[in-house]
């Protein structure tokens, strides 16, 4: 796999915003639901997969012997740290998502055919 390199990310965060600036102009929601759904799958998600990153951020930054050892630097990885829980506690969008599907499609949330 090759390195991603900032330019890589910059174009991610385009294309989100680009997606956000579709949304604004009010497609149908059915097609809206199947742009955002990707980037709240439970497994592959933008929560999940940014939880991930700053985990890893936090991982390489103290593990790395050039990294000074100073107070601030345990409480900035406890940051990294807490901010990747919160972004991964939010992987559960996707329930959402299942719902407000069932809700275009007119299945109600909560029946045999619902989750």
């Amino acid at each position: 796999m090759s390195t991603p390199t900032p330019d890589d990310l910059r174009i991610v965060t385009e294309t989100l915003s680009r997606l956000t600036e579709y949304l604004r102009d009010a497609p149908e929601p059915g097609e809206a639901l199947t742009l955002v759904e990707p980037l709240l799958d439970e497994y592959t998600g933008i929560p999940v997969q940014l939880g991930d990153a700053l985990r890893a951020l936090a991982r390489t930054v103290l593990d790395h012997p050039g990294t000074p050892r100073t107070p601030d630097l345990h409480t900035l990885v406890a940051e990294l740290r807490t901010a990747a829980w919160e972004q991964t506690d939010q992987h559960d969008l996707h329930y959402t998502l299942d719902d407000l599907h069932l809700l275009l499609t007119g299945v109600s949330p909560g029946t045999s055919e619902g989750r």
